[in-house]
């Protein structure tokens, strides 16, 4: 993503802005569900707010623009503090990639609706900026919905699963940083990671916004 700086400022630009958005819903989402199903662990931490300084990494951020993969500030939350903490969990964890998808459709429909209007002026301008947000939330909603340990996915699946099978799936945290790290480094071609979720991301960006319509397909 940071070539795009030096190839073109403005949709970099865009694009950091669109990071900046998807990141600081998902992190909220994840926030206010908690705070929602009686834990105020967040809250008191000053999560539950629309502010991105909440709730960006540096860190992260920097390996987003330099890399393409990075994170935000997790959202910690105390199961004690939960009706049913493994339920409650993977309420709080669906929360955060379910924001990034209505995020994206609702900029789509807007998109749409420039489109509809034929405003050629208005639907430019809307195209070149709902299209980062669009590519933006489906890619971060989509990555962490992978079953892997610390996404959001992991524990979504811990939830679903019956006590005994949970367990059993609970062992494989451990693991999930080396599982990880086998995803995003390159063997001899480009990341599995790539494999794995472009035809998905594609698919959906393609689904909400018409090909000759789009900046990115």
């Amino acid at each position: 993503m940071i070539f795009t700086l030096f190839s073109n400022p403005i949709l970099f630009l865009l694009l950091a802005l669109s990071i900046v958005v998807a990141i600081t819903v998902h992190e909220f989402a994840h926030a206010k569900m908690a705070d929602h199903l009686g834990d105020p662990t967040a809250s008191l931490q000053g999560r539950v707010t629309l502010n991105p300084m909440a709730h960006l990494d540096l860190y992260g951020t920097i390996f987003l623009l330099f890399v393409g993969f990075g994170w935000g500030k997790p959202v910690q939350f105390d199961p004690f503090n939960l009706d049913n903490p493994r339920r409650d969990a993977a309420l709080i964890s669906f929360a955060g990639p379910a924001s990034n998808f209505i995020i994206a459709i609702i900029c789509a429909l807007l998109a749409q609706l420039f489109i509809f209007l034929g405003i050629p002026t208005l639907t430019t301008i809307g195209l070149l900026i709902l299209s980062p947000l669009i590519m933006m939330n489906i890619m971060l909603g989509t990555f962490n919905l992978l079953p892997i340990h610390p996404l959001d996915g992991f524990k979504i699946v811990g939830g679903i699963l019956s006590e005994d099978h949970a367990r059993e799936w609970y062992q494989l945290q451990r693991y999930g940083m080396l599982f990880l790290l086998m995803l995003i480094i390159p063997f001899g071609g480009q990341p599995m990671l790539h494999m794995i979720l472009d035809p998905v991301l594609g698919f959906l960006y393609q689904f909400l916004l018409p090909s000759q319509f789009s900046l990115f397909v």
